[in-house]
């Protein structure tokens, strides 16, 4: 190792965020100051990639947790030789540019997940190190390792102290993902103050109780932390590494340095005098040497051996396994069986039962046909009923297990599904009871927001949860996940709609999707075929009950609902038609002539239905129309006696159309 060199680098990647923070005068020094040296050493040695094959299948994974010090990974992406160009750094957070406030999946080129929400990225690095451990455990040969990738994560302070955090680095010590590495900038520092101020744990102690290895070092030390970070990716044993890297926040910047003022942009006014410390020419900002320009494409040269190497050991796997082979790919494409639905079994006309259950049958057909689909529970399989049959358990004993026990850890569920989905080799999904959807709120919104392709599973939907109470009926969560852009929120009507919910979920990749399931029974409606009912799910809104003379009336209804809405229109005449609306993200999508044959603007007469708050009904029923939900929290009785307490029947649904 050239530690002259790569304390240049470290140097270089000092100036390089002084000068972008100072250019936009807003951003994070702190971390990209303070942890350079530790860039220097995961990019400039440890780390395995190849830029110009940012997605290699085997490349090591760096997930910046701390993702306010995005300059920290922008520097080292351009230093390394990544589509990051000098200019971009140069538009650090500037409007349309690829180095964005905060690191943005999709956006820029070796940047692994979209961080930001503090203690998401430790999740999401867990989630990598599932995948990581059971791609290799699917994919791997005798004759061929294909998968052998680290993933570290960078997090700080403010990471830890977050509860996702804790409750990811939980699971990770429990199954015992030794290919996960976590680097704890440990500098004493939060934004408002010093650390000790809010915390005093031991972090050494704290990890090795969570079953990790621990090993405290000079984050400034770059042969310390060279030496840590090849022993914690070469000894397996069963026990993920955290490596506690004691830094200087601001490091280089002798006005703020070690200081809460060195957290933001607070060092960049003294940028000049602070560069010259560092022996950066004063007359060329966003200088990078000769001498590390040539270090780097030395070490590109080196990474493209690499994975030229790699490359033919694949081809020869491929060769070898065309089975495996396919299987990785159609993961890899997130794709799904263009006939998903047809091989999720027809329901009997007489069935009845809660949509959980339905979409028992439903998950393990779907896992039948997408051998990439993985699923989790919050401790709660047993009442979620998403347990995949014959797949086995995750652990780290079996990490080719399909089912995960997340525990009672609903937040680190969501981010390491995440996680999971950034891989982008296996397809995720997590369940829970609906009314704590909120516990992972932050990982669903930003799953939406880097378009991953997750499912949540959410059952229990409503107040006819019964006898649990108000504390356990969710009124406004279905409304409050409707709300977050680029998420589908998918209630089912009976069983059939329930498998049209599962194929929509399987065939999205562009977003996450939460499916709404109940734990009453509902009958299915028999009024269409059941391609007919399927399809409609997949267009978010059909008409389930047509009307049989001049349209007079719309009833509209979702999940357990919908049934009131059937029985209602029975009695009402010829002259109502009822629309079933699962999904108020995918109707909407739809073409405005489909939308107008399902809600024409002349039928004026409309009623919603639905066992939640109705504040988001008003779109479709108008102002002329009226919306029957449940404006208040619920009530502790039988799960029947709350639903007609609180007029979700279908006598008030009479009332309210008479």
């Amino acid at each position: 190792m050239n530690t002259t060199l790569l304390a240049n680098a470290a140097n270089e990647a000092r100036g390089l965020a002084m000068d972008a923070v100072h250019a936009c005068n807003s951003g994070h020094l702190g971390l990209p100051l303070g942890c350079a040296e530790i860039g220097a050493v995961l990019f400039g040695e440890a780390l395995r990639y190849y830029p110009e094959a940012p997605k290699w299948l085997n490349r090591d994974r760096f997930i910046l947790s701390a993702g306010h010090g995005s300059m920290f990974i922008y520097s080292w992406l351009h230093l390394s030789g990544f589509a990051v160009s000098r200019d971009e750094v140069k538009s650090f957070r500037k409007l349309h540019s690829i180095t964005p406030g905060h690191p943005e999946y999709h956006e820029t080129p070796g940047v692994e997940a979209t961080t930001g929400p503090l203690g998401q990225g430790v999740g999401n690095a867990v989630g990598y190190a599932i995948s990581a451990k059971r791609a290799a455990a699917k994919f791997n040969t005798a004759e061929h390792t294909i998968f052998d990738q680290t993933i570290f994560a960078l997090l700080g302070d403010g990471c830890l102290q977050e509860g996702v955090a804790k409750e990811a680095i939980a699971f990770a010590g429990h199954n015992g993902l030794d290919n996960l590495v976590l680097i704890y900038d440990s500098n004493d520092v939060t934004l408002d103050a010093m650390a000790d101020v809010s915390q005093g744990e031991d972090a050494e102690q704290y990890f090795i109780s969570q079953r990790f290895d621990a090993v405290t070092i000079n984050g400034h030390d770059l042969a310390a932390i060279a030496d840590a970070i090849a022993k914690a990716k070469t000894n397996k044993n069963g026990r993920p590494k955290v490596i506690i890297a004691k830094t200087i926040i601001g490091k280089g910047i002798p006005e703020v340095a070690g200081t809460a003022k060195g957290h933001g942009e607070g060092g960049a006014k003294f940028v000049d005098s602070a560069r010259a410390g560092l022996g950066l020419p004063a007359d060329e900002h966003f200088y990078v040497s000769p001498e590390t320009q040539a270090f780097f494409a030395e070490k590109k040269a080196a990474s493209k051996a690499t994975f030229e190497a790699w490359q033919k050991t694949y081809d020869a796997w491929a060769a070898a396994n065309p089975t495996l082979a396919a299987e990785l790919a159609a993961g890899v494409a997130q794709s799904a069986p263009s006939d998903l639905s047809s091989q999720i079994p027809a329901f009997p006309a007489d069935y009845k039962d809660a949509t959980r259950s339905a979409g028992a049958n439903v998950i393990n057909a779907v896992a039948k046909a997408m051998p990439q689909f993985l699923t989790g529970s919050a401790d709660l399989f047993g009442s979620t009923k998403n347990y995949l049959k014959d797949s086995g358990d995750f652990s780290a004993k079996n990490p080719a297990g399909r089912n995960i026990w997340f525990g009672i850890r609903e937040h680190a569920m969501g981010a390491i599904c995440n996680g999971i989905a950034y891989d982008g080799i296996f397809r995720a999904s997590g369940a829970t009871f609906l009314v704590f959807a909120d516990y992972l709120r932050g990982a669903i919104r930003l799953a939406a927001l880097a378009n991953l392709p997750v499912s949540y599973i959410f059952t229990h939907d409503s107040v006819g949860v019964g006898e649990d109470g108000p504390t356990h009926q969710p009124v406004e969560t279905v409304s409050g996940l409707r709300v977050i852009p680029n998420l589908d929120v998918i209630r089912p009507g009976d069983a059939e709609e329930t498998a049209g919910a599962f194929v929509a979920a399987m065939t999205r990749t562009d977003g996450p999707t939460a499916l709404i399931l109940t734990r009453q029974a509902i009958p299915l409606m028999n009024e269409l075929s059941v391609e007919e009912r399927r399809d409609g799910v997949l267009r978010g809104g059909y008409i389930a009950k047509k009307e049989t003379g001049a349209l007079k009336m719309i009833l509209l209804g979702s999940g357990s609902e919908l049934q009131h809405a059937m029985a209602a229109a029975a009695e009402l005449g010829d002259g109502v038609r009822v629309v079933s609306m699962p999904c108020f993200e995918r109707f909407d999508r739809q073409s405005p002539e489909y939308r107008e044959s399902i809600l024409p603007k002349a039928c004026t007469k409309r009623i919603s239905i639905e066992a939640g708050v109705t504040g988001l009904w008003w779109k479709y029923v108008g102002t002329e129309g009226k919306a029957l939900g449940i404006d208040r929290f619920g009530i502790s009785a039988p799960g029947d006696v709350v639903m007609k307490e609180l007029g979700m029947t279908k006598e008030h649904l009479l009332a309210a159309a008479k």
